[in-house]
């Protein structure tokens, strides 16, 4: 009797199953961790780009004072504030603007209750790269004919309508605020007829350059290269931490 033939291998692979359980519930342990990295990184940036203190708004405070220093400083506060900081900016600079959206609130009710003074440095070193060709000097030198009406709430407004997205000129933008535009914020803001002629004539455009020059001076000093930036008894101040304004003191 004939063996019966054996049946041939079959040459078809199946492959057997890599996962598990185990390995199922590790992946989805996975992909739940990378969402909640992921949500939170969302968060982090929403809270990070948010206001401080917003709904508080500008100086209120009748006590608030304001007026021009040396080194073409703008002092803003209290005579009896317990910290005074130097805040060197440019009405061109966006990060200025940005540092203006995030502690301008904060900065304001600081400056109210007496915890914190601002001395503005506003250069002017981004002229070449406005419409105008001078508009940082232009809105450094508003400034000034603002503080000099010794209105301290007003000038507040004023500082904050420069960088409002609707009046800050974009870097090597078509066009910038002209006196004239510079003179109706200013008016808006709550200052007195000779103040507004004073920043519509251009009149401390000089002045503000020199004042420019001296505060670009005190940087150095300190060793500080950029704006936005504060120091604090000529020390840079890591404006970088949101809680930047509470460690001051």
């Amino acid at each position: 009797m004939n063996a019966k033939p054996k049946a041939k291998a079959s040459s078809k692979y199946t492959p057997k199953p890599t996962s598990s359980a185990p390995t199922y519930i590790l992946g989805g342990i996975a992909l739940v961790v990378i969402a909640i990295v992921v949500i939170g990184g969302v968060i982090w940036q929403n809270n990070r780009d948010k206001p401080r203190n917003e709904g508080y708004g500008t100086v209120n405070n009748a006590a608030v004072q304001v007026q021009i220093q040396d080194q073409g400083a703008v002092r803003l506060g209290r005579p009896d504030a317990a910290v005074t900081v130097d805040l060197f900016e440019d009405a061109m600079c966006p990060g200025c603007q940005q540092f203006e959206h995030l502690f301008g609130q904060e900065m304001a009710q600081a400056i109210d209750d007496g915890k914190l003074a601002i001395r503005y440095h506003m250069l002017d070193g981004l002229n070449q790269l406005s419409a105008s060709g001078d508009y940082s000097t232009r809105a450094a030198a508003a400034t000034r004919c603002v503080a000099e009406t010794g209105n301290a709430i007003a000038y507040n407004k004023f500082h904050v309508a420069l960088y409002a997205d609707e009046n800050k000129p974009e870097e090597k933008g078509k066009t910038d605020l002209s006196n004239e535009q510079l003179a109706q914020l200013a008016k808006d803001a709550g200052i007195a007829d000779a103040g507004v002629q004073c920043v519509a004539s251009g009149a401390k455009a000089q002045e503000a350059a020199d004042g420019a020059n001296r505060s670009r001076e005190v940087m150095a000093a300190a060793g500080a290269k950029v704006t936005p930036t504060a120091l604090l008894d000529g020390k840079i101040v890591d404006t970088a931490k949101a809680d930047w304004i509470e460690k001051l003191g």
